[in-house]
């Protein structure tokens, strides 16, 4: 098992790995402070991604949830191919087009 890690790049771009699963998230928050950006949009590169399942699917939603209560909109990118089926299955792929 692979914790899930969240690592900053820049002030919108972050980079997801590890294990995206019930196992390796338990209680991970995205982000342990306030975005301290003016950038609307935050980029998730996925291409770390070992694993997922759906409760990674559930976090990367409530991670949605979070930042657009903040005004901030979260795009995806290097999506693995087991989560575009997580999402295609759950219909939850808009929200992060």
């Amino acid at each position: 098992m692979s914790k899930v890690t969240v690592t900053q790049l820049d002030e919108q771009q972050y980079r997801v790995s590890g294990e995206l699963t019930r196992n390796s998230i338990s209680a991970e928050r995205l982000l342990n402070k306030k975005p301290q950006s003016d950038h609307k949009t935050w980029y998730f590169d996925l291409s770390e991604v070992s694993r997922v399942d759906t409760a990674g699917l559930a976090w990367l939603i409530h991670s949605f949830a979070e930042l657009k209560q903040q005004g901030i909109h979260l795009e995806l990118q290097n999506i693995p191919e087991q989560l575009q089926k997580l999402m295609q299955l759950g219909q939850v792929t808009n929200l992060f087009e």
